[in-house]
């Protein structure tokens, strides 16, 4: 074996493992975008049909299918156009390190903190409220389209956001590592069926982001005042302010800081030991 037949395999390696790269990326963005694996599912149904018609030789409905299959792409191109272009500006602007990961440990314990004292004045007086951490996958494009803050984050400062009179209570806020960024920020609801009709808009629109993007989504009902936590398409319902605020720092801590911790709590159970 040669230097060039080495060569000639490590290209082929490193070819086949950027095309598992891409599948990967593909199917875990399917995953958490409902309305893309619905178009997948409507594809290979189109596909199945098809195969089925031409093996049993059903003419009509396999021309048909065949149209479909040539000028479908054309058609879903013109229709998920809005989706396409977001996909694609998200692909664009995902970062590999996400915003929330350069806080401190202080500057985590700090914001978690008037987190909660926000999340209680807001749970007690029934005031609703959704607010949206940000992290890996940029939310600029809702950003955009708000109205910009740029403030640090404060109990006082989210409370008179959602204050009933203020003009951007119905929207959400966005923070930004510590920063708020935005208020007023309007979200895509969810699609999903699974969820209960008795949904209100703050809670669809918490679930449809978290859907779209690895967002933490907080909300409370002004129906109920109870505190919700929206992740990866699912809704933690029912949560008391300390469940919430220990979510938020675990989710928010960076994974090579989560091996730090490990090490420390097994030298102190070492410690203990001896």
């Amino acid at each position: 074996m040669n230097i060039n037949t080495i060569f000639s395999i490590i290209k082929k390696i490193i070819d086949i493992c950027f095309v598992w790269v891409i599948i990967y990326y593909v199917i875990k963005n399917i995953r958490k975008n409902v309305k893309l694996s619905m178009l997948i599912k409507g594809i290979l149904v189109v596909i199945i049909i098809k195969l089925i018609s031409d093996y049993f030789g059903l003419v009509t409905i396999g021309l048909l299918f065949e149209y479909i299959i040539t000028w479908g792409p054309l058609a879903i191109i013109i229709i998920f156009q809005p989706e396409i272009r977001t996909a694609l500006e998200q692909l664009g602007k995902t970062k590999l390190l996400g915003r929330h990961k350069t806080l401190t440990i202080s500057e985590r314990e700090r914001l978690v903190s008037e987190l909660g004292i926000a999340l209680d004045y807001l749970r007690k007086n029934r005031i609703g409220a959704l607010i949206v951490f940000e992290r890996d996958t940029s939310l600029s494009t809702y950003i955009e389209k708000a109205k910009k803050i740029y403030a640090e984050i404060s109990n006082e400062l989210l409370c008179s956001i959602f204050f009933p009179d203020n003009p951007l209570h119905d929207g959400g806020v966005i923070i930004q590592g510590d920063k708020i960024t935005c208020a007023g920020a309007v979200f895509p609801t969810t699609v999903d069926m699974k969820f209960s009709k008795r949904l209100g808009t703050r809670h669809r629109a918490a679930i449809g982001i978290s859907e779209e993007s690895d967002a933490i989504a907080i909300i409370v009902s002004e129906e109920t005042g109870r505190v919700s936590v929206a992740i990866g398409g699912k809704l933690n319902y029912n949560l008391s302010v300390d469940e919430v605020k220990l979510m938020i720092l675990d989710e928010l801590m960076p994974k090579s800081e989560t091996f730090i911790v490990e090490n420390d709590d097994e030298e102190d159970d070492i410690d203990e030991i001896n």
